[in-house]
Formats: C-alpha cells, structure tokens, sequence
C-alpha cells in the first residue's frame, strides 16, 4: 500500500511536528510504500482563483502542487500534519487547502484514508484537529483517527511514551483501515450532504468547469 506523509510546518522534520510525524510514520510497519512531502523544502505559491483547474484539471502555477496532487491521487492513504499556528495550520499547509479546491469539487480522494496530526505550544487542539479532519472528508475520503499533543521542550512532549504510543497505533490503523476497507458511520453524514453540494455546484457550473464536470459524469 502506498501512505503519502505531508507535514506543513516550517521546521520540518527537525521540529516537533517532526519528531510526531516519526512516530506515527514508525506505525505504518515494512509493508507500507511511504511518500513523505515536506513542505518546509518545496514551493508552494497562494491559489490565484483563477479557475484553470476547474475547466483543464491542472493548475497553471510552476510550482510543486502538481506534483503533491499526483502523490495524493496515487497513494491509499495520507497523513497530514502541523503545528497549531494562530488556531490553524501553517502557512504552508493552507497554502496546499487552498490549491486543493478541485480535489474537493471532484471528492477525488474517495475511497482512500486519511490521519492527523498535530502539535502546539499551549493545549488547543480541537478546532485545529476538526478543521483538518473536515479537510479529509471534503476530499471524499474517510478519516482514521489523530494524535495530538503539547509541546514542553525542543522535541519533547509530556506523558511522552504514552503519546508515542498512541502515534504509532494511529499509523498502524491507517494501515489496517486500507487493507479492510472500513467505514466510519459517524462520518457518513458529513461525506454525504457535502457530496451532494458539489454535484449541484459542480452542474450548476458545466458549460465554464470542464474538467469537473467530466470527471462527475465517469467518475459519480
């Protein structure tokens, strides 16, 4: 199975986030073909709203989106991390939402799986962490779970073992999920109304969104 790692903040992997990220990656075990996507080294530029990628399916900026989309296309599931910046994620991960929309429009990611994951300086997680997971059911895909925790040094974390524990376990049930092909019920409602939505707007838009509106006639 393919899991594709994307981590948004902008220390990388040397950074707290980072040092979650290892744990959760350390879960998937041998048999998982592991992308990881540091956007702390590729570029990613602000979505310009010009509506290339509903009507060709590509995105005209020359930057690295195109390739993190191919990744996300191709993998059976996902991580996605950031540290909490001002009760979001970073920059550089809302920079990829941004870019995402006809991912979204499309629910392209349906069928695949996706995780959390998340640090910060104080204890906030909630909204963050259901902001990223709205972003996962948006996509058409079905959240497995998340871990997240306060920082209390560089790399450190209170209840330490404990929280690396449950990393890995959340990498281990992304694994699990895919090869079963499971459910989330409690999810089914969200996926649903929202897969709804973007058909209407999606039709609502055919003689000016192409690509998309092709892609729901073979793919919805």
């Amino acid at each position: 199975m393919k899991i594709t790692v994307i981590i948004g903040s902008p220390h990388g992997m040397h950074g707290n986030t980072g040092r979650l990220v290892e744990e959760v990656m350390a879960g998937l075990g041998a048999a998982a073909e592991l992308e990881l996507l540091d956007l702390s080294t590729l570029h990613l530029q602000p979505c310009l709203g010009c509506d290339a990628c509903h009507k060709s399916g590509s995105c005209r900026l020359p930057d690295d989106y195109e390739m993190i989309k191919t990744s996300l296309l191709a993998c059976d599931g996902f991580v996605l991390a950031s540290p909490n910046y001002i009760f979001s994620v970073t920059a550089q991960l809302k920079a990829l939402f941004d870019r995402s929309s006809s991912l979204i429009h499309c629910l392209a990611l349906e069928g695949k799986y996706g995780a959390v994951a998340v640090t910060s300086g104080g204890a906030e997680h909630d909204e963050l962490l259901r902001y990223m997971v709205r972003f996962i059911n948006s996509t058409g895909a079905q959240s497995v779970g998340s871990v997240s925790s306060q920082v209390s040094g560089r790399r450190s974390f209170p209840k330490q073992a404990e929280l690396f524990d449950k990393a890995r376990e959340l990498g281990s049930e992304l694994c699990r999920c895919i090869r079963e092909q499971n459910h989330f019920p409690d999810q089914a409602g969200y996926r649903g109304s929202f897969k709804a939505r973007m058909k209407r707007l999606v039709e609502s838009r055919r003689d000016d969104w192409d690509f998309e509106f092709q892609y729901w006639q073979e793919h919805h």
